[in-house]
Formats: structure tokens, C-alpha cells, sequence
């Protein structure tokens, strides 16, 4: 599609995939059923959450919220990327491009602080036991799944309003499969400086300053783990933690190399890939590394089971 210099762009079109045409087919199918499994997952957690009231302490409190936001954050995204998949000219106009954005930089970064919510609890639980009940009252869980939306939105919204009022002239062309900050901050005509000096702080308030807290956490975790007499013991917390640790790591590791690398020498097959990690394929393991080796939420499996005579 080609454009004069001059010309203010009102669509863009998403490449995506499309340089690798035998792929789209496979890739359509494979990102289709993870999706399913992604929703059913973390749909599956929200109804034991909600349902059984073993799970009632803060952690399962946390974790039904981070399942909450864990499906519409795969839900930005993945719908309009099955239908690009499918589609010869992926276009989108201007204003649903900022709708994803702002819809995709709220939920993410309102998971970033879930994860980090979830972090304390954790260090609260194993490093600070007699306290526990007043650190983490209901008020306070309350409070954090509150301020963790809240920065969500903030972000979000003085992120996706100070890119879309750059002007956009001529190219219109999103190396990407959604309208994500650096790919279309690339296309401005002006202005991208303090655009990218502003993706840069709030990479580091809201991706990386949240990933050293997690880290701290798990390093008073660790020495606490290490202080415990009894092998066994060592073992039943180290597990409380290492299904955290496994998210953290697959979400966080992905996300800060994608956003904090320098543009300079950047592969965008790499963007792609990375970008599919931490937007389809994370979401998928995430329920299942907090339920198969979690006994509390298998046994509350069972019991839903049971009572609808749905177990043998």
C-alpha cells in the first residue's frame, strides 16, 4: 500500500507472519488450541477459587485474579491474530490499533503487578509466618489486586495516548502481529525521542522494577529455604515457590529482553518469536504449573468432581 510522504496514515497494516506463508496455516491451528486451553485453564482455576472454600487464603485470592487478567490479556491479542492469520491484507484501523495497545499494556502490566503481589505473599508466608495473618488481611489483598488494576490503567492510558498523538506519515506497515509500542512507535513521523524515552521508564517502573522485587523475594525465600533443619521441610517450601518462580522467569525474561534490548541490530523474526512466547504461549502453562503440582487445587478438583458425579 503505497503512501506520499505527506499522507497522514489512518490504518496500518500487520505483517505479522506473512513472510512465512506455509507457516500461517500450521501456526493458525497451533495458536487456535492454545487459546482454548489458555481460557479453559484459567477458567477452570476462577470456578475452583470461587467455588471450593479451602481456597480462600490470600495466594488463591491472587491467583484467581491473575487468571481473570491472564484471559483478557491473551484475548487482546489472539482473536485478531487468527483472523490476520487468515486474512491476504491484515489491516487495522487507527483506532482499534490504539484499543489493542492500550487494552494490551493495561493488562500486562496489571499482571506484572499480580506477580509481584503474589511474590509477597509467598515471602510474607514462608519468611514472616507469625505476621502472616496481619500482613496479609483481607484489606491489605484487597488493596494490592486494587493498585495492581490501577497501575494497569495509568500505564495504559498515558502510554497508548502520548504514541497516538504523534503524527504518522507515509509508512503505515507494523512488522508485528499486534499493534505493540515499539513496532508502531517505529512509524511515527516525529516525536519518537521522548516516545522512547517514555516506553524506557515505563519498562523499568512497571517490567524490570517489579522483576527485582520478585527476585529479592525469592532471595529471602531461598535463605529461609536454607535455614530449614529437615530435607522434607526444605522440599515442601522450595515447591510452594518453584511453580512462581517458573512464571515469573517465562514471562519476565521474555518481556524484558523484548522491550529493554536496543533496536540496533534487533532481529524482527526475533521480535516475533519472543512476542509470541509472552503473549500465547506463557498464558497457556501458567494454569498448569499452578495446579498439577499444587495437592490443595487437585483436591478441590476432585471435590467439584465429586459432587457433580462427574469422578469415577
Amino acid at each position: 500500500m503505497g503512501r506520499s510522504n505527506d499522507t497522514a496514515v489512518t490504518a496500518f497494516i500487520l505483517l505479522g507472519f506473512s513472510g512465512f506463508p506455509s507457516l500461517q496455516g500450521p501456526l493458525f491451528w497451533g495458536v487456535l488450541c492454545i487459546y482454548l486451553v489458555t481460557l479453559l485453564g484459567s477458567s477452570v482455576i476462577i470456578l475452583l477459587t470461587l467455588a471450593d472454600p479451602v481456597l480462600r487464603s490470600p495466594m488463591y485470592f491472587f491467583l484467581c485474579h491473575f487468571s481473570v487478567v491472564e484471559i483478557f490479556y491473551t484475548t487482546t491479542v489472539v482473536p485478531r491474530m487468527l483472523a490476520d492469520l487468515l486474512s491476504s491484507c491484515p489491516t487495522i484501523p487507527l483506532a482499534s490499533c490504539f484499543t489493542q495497545m492500550y487494552f494490551f499494556a493495561l493488562f500486562g502490566i496489571t499482571e506484572c503487578c499480580l506477580l509481584t503481589t503474589m511474590a509477597y505473599d509467598r515471602f510474607a508466608a514462608i519468611c514472616r509466618p507469625l505476621h502472616y495473618t496481619t500482613l496479609m488481611n483481607r484489606g491489605a489483598c484487597a488493596s494490592m489486586v486494587g493498585a495492581s488494576y490501577l497501575m494497569g490503567i495509568i500505564a495504559g492510558t498515558t502510554h497508548s495516548i502520548f504514541i497516538f498523538t504523534l503524527p504518522f506519515h507515509g509508512a503505515n506497515t507494523v512488522h508485528h502481529f499486534l499493534c505493540d509500542i515499539l513496532p508502531v512507535l517505529r512509524l511515527a513521523s516525529a516525536g519518537t525521542f521522548w516516545a522512547g524515552v517514555g516506553n524506557l521508564a515505563v519498562t523499568v517502573a512497571f517490567i524490570l522494577t517489579p522483576f527485582l522485587l520478585i527476585t529479592a523475594s525469592c532471595a529471602c525465600i531461598l535463605a529461609t529455604i536454607l535455614g530449614i533443619a529437615t530435607t522434607q521441610g526444605r522440599r515442601k517450601v522450595f515447591s510452594t515457590c518453584s511453580s512462581h518462580l517458573f512464571v515469573v522467569t517465562l514471562f519476565f525474561g521474555t518481556g524484558t529482553v523484548a522491550y529493554m534490548r536496543p533496536s540496533a541490530g534487533s532481529s524482527q523474526d526475533a521480535d516475533l518469536v519472543l512476542a509470541l512466547f509472552y503473549t500465547v504461549v506463557t498464558p497457556m502453562f501458567n494454569p498448569f504449573v499452578y495446579t498439577l503440582r499444587n495437592k490443595e487445587v487437585t483436591g478441590a478438583m476432585r471435590r467439584l468432581l465429586k459432587k457433580y458425579r462427574w469422578s469415577p
